[in-house]
């Protein structure tokens, strides 16, 4: 039997006192309310569990909820406001996908961080057009797990070494436009700034790049420093994420 639960950290289980009693450096204890909160949707009880056991080790982290029932997450994250939330893509009855889709319809978005057993092409490009910051390996290292939920509360895109090629692969062999629309601006890029985001959306390095176009390593940074700014990206993998979604890589 599925079951849906609801948990609050207890960072503030013990009665409030004065500062001056606190112990350490009288700083005041954090507060479930200080907290990042997170709601974790995963429908095996040892992983949640273990989940639970990592996040609440971190300091300024808390658990503000869990669930092993797809119907239920959405009412919970409207109920629970968390700052993010971790989605199992083999949920049952309804996918990962399905729950991904129902809060993107929310009116105040949630930053949301895909687990998955492995990597596919059409789960991840899914994922991502149903507007997932993020999906990690549930089998990686604790530093990882806790690295990729931190950069999407960040409010940037995650994608760890062994997605980047499946996620540009993917994106490759999508249709450059799902809802059928053609995408023909420039976002203000030059012509040579264009061709860089092409090649940097094909996986080259900066010094690839500058062998191409018989440019120092460092013009090339320059280039890419005034791409980030037109585009309002700050990393190489949101730039290619960006670059294919929106047909660039053609036009370099």
């Amino acid at each position: 039997m599925t079951e849906t639960m609801t948990l609050e950290a207890g960072l503030n289980s013990r009665p409030d006192r004065p500062d001056s009693e606190i112990p350490g450096n009288g700083e005041r204890k954090p507060t479930k309310e200080d907290c990042v909160r997170v709601l974790i949707a995963d429908d095996h009880q040892i992983f949640r569990d273990g989940l639970r056991t990592l996040i609440e080790s971190q300091p300024g982290m808390c658990v503000a909820g869990e669930s092993s029932v797809c119907t239920a997450v959405v009412g919970m994250a409207c109920e629970l406001k968390p700052d993010i939330v971790l989605i199992d893509l083999a949920l049952p009855a309804r996918s990962g996908l399905q729950v991904l889709s129902d809060l993107a319809r929310l009116p105040s978005l949630v930053p949301t961080l895909v687990m998955t057993t492995a990597f596919e092409e059409k789960t991840i490009v899914e994922a991502f057009y149903l507007g997932a910051r993020g999906i990690v390996l549930k089998g990686s290292p604790r530093e990882t797990l806790l690295k990729s939920i931190r950069t999407v509360l960040a409010g940037e895109y995650w994608l760890d070494h062994a997605s980047v090629p499946v996620m540009i692969e993917a994106l490759r062999h999508s249709p450059s436009s799902r809802a059928g629309e053609t995408r023909r601006k420039d976002y203000g890029l030059t012509p040579r700034e264009l061709k860089i985001v092409g090649r940097v959306a094909n996986g080259s390095s900066n010094k690839e790049v500058g062998q191409e176009f018989s440019i120092s390593e460092r013009t090339v940074k320059h280039h890419l420093t005034n791409i980030f700014n037109k585009l309002g990206l700050s990393r190489r993998v949101e730039l290619a994420v960006f670059a294919l979604e929106h047909d660039l890589v053609g036009k370099g």
